[in-house]
């Protein structure tokens, strides 16, 4: 039954290039726009439709999970292989931009830790 939480995934991943590509064509670029994303979204949304519905059995869950514990790290290692000489090259802007976002997530991280935490309890100091 692991394999059906791989062809869910599978096409989970089909139906989020398609969606990426035809973005892409919408905008006039030529790539995909998303795609990755489109499919992790189809993905939590059907695996929670399922699990409500009573459709998800446990033996397929654990295919979602284990091919899911591997895609984040593929995604790192598909984005480490952009070409990064092209956007310096392509202005400052860009360059500064990411390092807007990038500062940005490293201040937001506290604020994302304290979320879902029991505020009654506290934790001791050092």
């Amino acid at each position: 039954m692991k394999i059906y939480g791989v062809a869910l995934l599978a096409l989970c991943f089909l139906v989020g290039k398609v969606l990426g590509n035809f973005l892409g064509v919408l905008i006039d670029i030529d790539g995909d726009i998303g795609g990755v994303g489109f499919a992790m979204i189809l993905l939590i949304l059907s695996n929670s439709y399922m699990k409500k519905k009573g459709w998800m059995q446990p033996e397929t869950s654990y295919g979602i999970l284990f091919w899911s514990s591997m895609y984040i790290p593929i995604i790192v290692a598909m984005a480490a292989t952009l070409n990064v000489k092209a956007a310096i090259s392509g202005g400052w802007v860009a360059v500064l931009a990411g390092a807007i976002v990038t500062l940005g997530a490293f201040f937001l991280v506290p604020l994302i830790a304290q979320i879902g935490r029991d505020k009654t309890t506290k934790t001791p100091g050092p």
